[in-house]
């Protein structure tokens, strides 16, 4: 049960984020999570959408180098040192988290987290046998 993460490369220069982000809205898409990483020429914006496949294809259609790529939600209490725990769990068990991030107002007493692991079945086959919740990526996506 992995989730649809929808990667757009993005000029480094000002407004570049704005226009994609507009791009989607303008196509009714709407965004659950969001996360950007910078270098000197470029940057790279993760996008949980609702909807990946239409999103993926409205950048594309725009010129936009764009990806589609399975990450890992998992639903955590949202407390003190909860990620923590996961997060140590996954690093004693020899797991590299490639990138996180999370997602914006998904519930009041929890939190969803997106994880990006080299190796997502491992990852979610130990989260599992440790307890933590596994996002159903249907929950993110418009019905």
């Amino acid at each position: 049960m992995f989730v649809k993460q929808v990667s757009i490369f993005v000029d480094n220069k000002k407004g570049s984020i704005a226009e994609v982000i507009s791009i989607l809205g303008e196509s009714n898409i709407n965004i659950k999570a969001l996360s950007v990483a910078d270098a000197a020429d470029f940057g790279i914006l993760r996008l949980i959408v609702d909807e990946p496949e239409k999103a993926y294809y409205v950048i594309k259609e725009k010129g936009y180098n764009v990806k589609i790529a399975e990450t890992l939600g998992i639903e955590i209490k949202d407390e003190a040192n909860e990620l923590g725990k996961v997060l140590n769990y996954i690093k004693e068990n020899d797991i590299e988290v490639t990138y996180i991030y999370s997602v914006v107002g998904y519930m009041s007493s929890h939190s969803v987290i997106i994880l990006k692991t080299p190796n997502l079945e491992k990852t979610e086959e130990l989260l599992v046998s440790f307890g933590v919740k596994i996002v159903d990526p249907s929950s993110l996506y418009k019905e």
